[in-house]
């Protein structure tokens, strides 16, 4: 698996600085950039084209919190989405009744806005546990066995951070 982190020369953790992630990407951005091979041989283009699209493709996942954390847990050796899908019922049921919010708000003028801050706050409060929870991993030995449950902890988190992400989605849904 690419690691996206050690593309861009970043540590491998959750926490990130956006600017230095900025910093980052422009200066790699720059020094592989097509435009800079134009004149040199075909093979030269070819490898500054993928490189530059990888680049990109680092810098797009690492600058969203939801896709970093998707990307270190694959890293980190945690289950997928379709591997765990498992989610508390009692967040199910605040999921279905968040949707019926959204329903019976269309239409009523700020309540969509109110619902929108609502579920930002709780996808941002989501990602805190998130980065939490690989604070705690990175202190683990790599085999101590604590890491699983990490993992599967953090798995779940995301599983219910995709849930509310989806509600934010369907607010603005016609």
């Amino acid at each position: 698996m690419t690691d996206h982190f050690h593309r861009l020369g970043l540590p491998r953790r959750f926490a990130l600085d956006a600017d230095e992630l900025e910093r980052v990407y422009l200066a790699r951005s720059r020094a592989i950039h097509p435009d800079y091979h134009v004149a040199g041989s075909a093979a030269d283009l070819s490898a500054s084209l993928e490189l530059s699209a990888a680049v990109n493709e680092a810098y797009n996942t690492l600058r969203d919190p939801f896709a970093r954390a998707e990307h270190l847990l694959a890293l980190e050796g945690g289950p997928t989405a379709s591997e765990h899908k498992q989610i508390p019922q009692a967040f199910l049921a605040e999921m279905l009744d968040a949707r019926e919010q959204i329903e019976a708000t269309r239409g009523v003028p700020g309540e969509l806005e109110k619902l929108e801050r609502e579920f930002k706050t709780r996808f941002d409060g989501i990602l805190t546990e998130v980065g939490k929870l690989f604070d705690s991993l990175g202190a683990l030995p790599p085999d101590d066995p604590q890491r699983a449950n990490l993992l599967l902890l953090i798995r779940g988190l995301l599983n219910a951070a995709k849930y509310v992400r989806g509600l934010l989605r369907d607010l603005h849904a016609d």
